[in-house]
């Protein structure tokens, strides 16, 4: 039993999580794919959430430029890896939680076998390859994954589940990099990106409880500039 005064007092008080979504949180295991922008807010909240495990993936180092929106860095972390970084923090959160580090940029045969002891995978990469790359190891895989992409002023967040639609029923086949612009090229709001990953975080927690009804087969899009928020059904 979780104690109702201690660290997951809120939630124990909320209708769909409670002792049982507590419970089922702590014995999660999730993978996050990218340490940036969206796997900062991902991985911290995850962490606080209590999911007892906690895989996070990325070959990079940070950068100061990195700090306008990847929020789980600080400027001390600059030069190091951002997997040791974010587990630092995540740690520094929660000292209940296991995190497991991978300091590599991850191929599709790499996460599909990886992804085969967890629960679910969360997309926070930042290119098109990339998400088509975790999309293509999840859906070969059989493994539930939440996606989240950012540009600009704009977001978008969808959970895929084996049978409902995955990233190439709704964005189509992947296009020429000539064809892609990226937040190094464009641009990207840094508030935009913690919406965002924000909205992936709490979408993982609610695949685990079975607390409330996820994005399945639909898109939310978001457009920070108007705040239009639109979700869009797929299938």
């Amino acid at each position: 039993m979780f104690d109702i005064n201690g660290r997951y007092s809120r939630h124990l008080l909320l209708d769909g999580i409670g002792q049982e979504g507590q419970r089922r949180l702590s014995e999660a295991r999730v993978f996050i794919v990218g340490a940036g922008g969206l796997g900062s807010p991902v991985a911290l909240y995850l962490a606080a959430a209590g999911v007892g495990t906690i895989a996070i993936a990325d070959g990079d180092r940070v950068d100061v430029t990195n700090l306008q929106r990847q929020v789980i860095h600080t400027t001390s972390d600059v030069g190091i890896l951002k997997v040791a970084s974010a587990a630092r923090k995540m740690r520094d959160i929660n000292p209940e939680i296991k995190v497991m580090e991978f300091d590599e940029f991850i191929s599709k045969e790499r996460l599909k076998a990886l992804a085969a002891d967890y629960d679910i995978v969360v997309d926070a990469t930042d290119s098109y390859k990339s998400k088509y790359m975790v999309n293509d190891a999840c859906v070969e895989a059989g493994k539930p994954f939440v996606h989240g992409g950012v540009l600009c002023y704009e977001g978008n967040v969808f959970t895929h589940l084996p049978d409902t639609a995955d990233y190439r029923d709704i964005f189509g086949p992947e296009p020429s990099a000539a064809d892609i612009p990226s937040a190094s090229t464009a641009g990207v709001l840094g508030t935009v990106v913690g919406v965002i990953g924000t909205i992936q975080a709490t979408e993982v927690i609610k695949y685990i409880t079975g607390a409330g009804q996820l994005l399945t087969n639909c898109i939310l899009t978001f457009d920070a500039r108007t705040w239009e928020v639109r979700k869009v059904g797929i299938k």
